[in-house]
């Protein structure tokens, strides 16, 4: 029986709660904060309607790490799961030093100003969370988060050593917008416009953004699609945690229609970061365009088909050549029907209240600052089949 306190009520923060409330056994309070109130009213409003559960709201400024550590020490959870954006990474890591509290999130820090994934800035918080016995969790959502436990899980009991792993990431489905994007727009759209990188023999390999491209044949009946390689930030704790791995990159499919609202975007410079003055204010263009393009949350009712996402992994195993592909296929008619959300949101907030319920139960549960694939891969891969996102494994030969 615990008290779990979520940051954020997007797409993924509403799918989180909805699931959490279907476990009453083990977060018996939610409480669902965010900058706006009104969202985690109407996310409260429609699990009390679907389960019949009762979900605290609040108004919270993640950004303001005295502001949280006073909510935090009101409300006495036992865990913060951070469904913001990852710039509140590292004030809520502040917070849940100060006031003793496990902390859980989907993405790594980035700080607003720099499109840059990587994890330095939160592995530097290790001793303090050790010598504070506390446990900070980094991405637990599917990629990164399922992905990293798919190698875990493959490196436990189907070789000896991975040698080559390339995690794709397939959006098949359509929500009929000429362009969209399925998560924040902010985040998505500078993490798709920076540079690749990938790990080849001991040393990463950068590329320009949507460069290479390859295409990959998608099982049960998705087909072949066009898939890019890109940067993500798993990549970086998977290189130090697999053993013999020789090769490590990440791909993304994306449709022509897409790309090219994206190409002229970044052409006119509405994707820049960078603030500009217009009529004596400074605005940044991206966070404009954001604020015209339609909100992710309400793709839901419009998107159809399925996601494909998966860690294909080749190595060796007692001698021998093998080649497998752990995945999951997630329908957006399905996701919406169960939890109002499309299955870009169910299939980041599923993992999170996994995550959530392994620290909550011990049986993920060591002091100081993880990554996914760092624990037993088995009971999180078990509760994938049981909480909505079964996996399959396909050997390739």
């Amino acid at each position: 029986m615990s008290k779990v306190l979520i940051v954020g009520a997007g797409g993924v923060g509403s799918v989180t709660t909805h699931k959490c409330a279907q476990i009453p056994e083990v977060f018996s309070e939610i409480v669902l904060a965010s900058r706006t109130k009104s969202k985690c009213d109407a996310i409260a409003a429609d699990v009390l309607r679907r389960s019949g559960r009762t979900v605290m709201t609040a108004a919270l400024d993640a950004d303001n790490v005295e502001e949280t550590i006073a909510f935090i020490q009101k409300i006495r959870p036992d865990l913060v799961v951070n469904l913001a954006l990852p710039y509140q990474d590292l004030p809520l890591m502040d917070a849940c030093l100060a006031t003793g509290v496990d902390y859980l999130d989907t993405a790594n820090y980035e700080p607003p100003d720099e499109a840059k994934f990587e994890y330095r800035w939160q592995w530097a918080y290790q001793e303090r969370f050790r010598e504070k016995k506390i446990m900070a969790l980094m991405g637990s959502g599917f990629d990164p988060g399922v992905t990293n436990v798919f190698c875990a899980w493959a490196q436990k009991h189907h070789f000896d050593e991975i040698h080559e792993l390339d995690i794709i990431d397939c959006n098949a489905g359509d929500h009929g917008q000429h362009f969209a994007t399925n998560f924040n727009p902010e985040i998505n759209i500078r993490e798709i416009t920076q540079r690749g990188r990938f790990w080849d023999h001991g040393e990463w390999v950068e590329t320009d953004p949507l460069s290479w491209s390859m295409n990959y044949n998608f099982p049960e009946g998705i087909g072949p699609k066009k898939c890019y390689l890109m940067y993500h930030e798993e990549l970086e704790s998977l290189v130090l945690h697999l053993k013999g791995l020789k090769r490590a990159r990440f791909w993304m499919t994306f449709s022509e229609q897409y790309l090219t609202h994206l190409r002229v975007l970044e052409n006119v410079g509405m994707t820049r970061i960078d603030p500009v003055e217009y009529k004596g204010n400074k605005i940044v263009p991206l966070n404009f365009l954001k604020a015209v393009l339609p909100e992710p949350a309400s793709l839901g009712p419009l998107t159809q088909g399925r996601t494909c996402i998966g860690s294909l992994m080749k190595g060796i195993k007692d001698g021998q050549s093998k080649t497998i592909f752990v995945y999951n296929i997630c329908s957006h008619e399905a996701s919406y029907e169960e939890v109002g959300s499309q299955a870009i949101s169910y299939t980041t907030g599923v993992p999170a209240m996994i995550g959530a319920m392994m620290m909550l139960q011990r049986k993920w549960h060591s002091p100081g600052v993880w990554n996914m694939e760092q624990f037993d891969p088995d009971p999180f891969m078990d509760a994938l089949n049981r909480h909505g996102l079964p996996w399959q494994v396909m050997e390739i030969r």
